[in-house]
C-alpha cells in the first residue's frame, strides 16, 4: 500500500515539474543562464556576500517564473525573501526588512493558494486580470499618503535611504497585493520599485557594501518587469 502511495506521489511530482517547465522560450532560458553566470563570476572575483548571491538567484527565478504565471514561483520567492530580509537588516534598510519579513513572506504563502485556484487547465498558468478605474484611484491615493507617512517614520529611526526606502516599501506592498490578484498593473509598480531599488543599492555598494549580486538582481528585475508588462498586456488583450 505504501509503495503504491509513494508511486502516486512521485508521478504527481513529475507531472507538476513537467507542467511548470512548459511554455518557456529558448531566449528566456539563455538569458537566465547568462545572468546567473554573471552573478557567480562576479561573486567569485569580487568576493560577494553568499547571502546576496542566493537572494539574487532566488529572486530572479521568482520574478521569471511569476511572469510565466506558474505557482512554483513562490517557492523561490520565499527563499529569496528570507535572504533579502537578512541583507536589509545588515545594511540598516529597516523599511525593506519589515516589508519582506512581515509582509512578503505571508503574502507569498497566500499567493500559493490564490494562484492554485485560478489556473488554466490546459497550460497550468494563471488567468491574468486588470484593475478597473475605481481600484486604480484607490491604490494611487493610498500610495501617496502611505509613502509620506513611511518616509517620516524611517527618517526618525535613521534609515540610510528614507525616501527611496519609504517609497519602495509602500509600492512593494501594493505590487505584492496586485501580484496575488494576478493584475497586469503589478508590473508597472515593479518597474518603479525596481528602478528606485537599483539606485538605492548602487549607492550602498559605492559606500562599501558587499552586495554586488543584489545590484545585478535589481537591474534584472527592472528589465523583467518591462518585459512581462507587455507580455501580460498582450495576453489579456487577446
Amino acid at each position: 500500500m505504501l509503495n503504491v502511495l509513494n508511486t502516486i506521489d512521485i508521478m504527481e511530482i513529475k507531472k507538476f515539474i513537467k507542467s511548470e517547465l512548459t511554455g518557456w522560450k529558448k531566449s528566456e532560458i539563455i538569458c537566465l543562464i547568462l545572468v546567473f553566470t554573471v552573478i557567480l563570476v562576479n561573486a567569485f572575483i569580487l568576493k560577494d556576500s553568499p547571502v546576496a548571491v542566493m537572494s539574487a538567484i532566488c529572486g530572479i527565478l521568482y520574478t521569471m517564473i511569476a511572469g510565466k504565471g506558474k505557482v512554483s514561483c513562490y517557492i523561490f520567492g520565499l527563499m529569496g525573501s528570507g535572504c533579502y530580509s537578512y541583507l536589509s537588516f545588515h545594511n540598516a534598510l529597516f523599511g525593506n526588512l519589515i516589508l519582506y519579513a512581515g509582509y512578503y513572506i505571508p503574502m507569498q504563502i497566500l499567493g500559493i493558494f490564490k494562484w492554485k485556484n485560478n489556473l488554466k487547465k490546459e497550460t497550468n498558468e494563471i488567468f491574468k486580470t486588470k484593475l478597473n478605474k475605481q481600484e486604480t484611484l484607490k491604490l494611487t491615493s493610498f500610495a501617496i499618503i502611505a509613502s509620506i507617512l513611511v518616509i517620516v517614520l524611517l527618517y526618525d529611526i535613521n534609515d540610510k535611504s528614507p525616501y527611496i526606502d519609504g517609497i519602495t516599501t509602500v509600492l512593494s506592498i501594493i505590487g505584492m497585493y496586485l501580484t496575488v490578484k494576478r493584475c497586469v498593473e503589478q508590473w508597472l509598480v515593479w518597474i518603479v520599485v525596481n528602478g528606485l531599488s537599483l539606485l538605492m543599492w548602487l549607492d550602498l555598494v559605492l559606500k562599501g557594501s558587499r552586495a554586488y549580486a543584489t545590484v545585478i538582481m535589481w537591474a534584472v528585475y527592472f528589465i523583467l518587469a518591462i518585459y512581462f508588462y507587455f507580455t501580460w498586456k498582450k495576453e489579456i488583450k487577446n
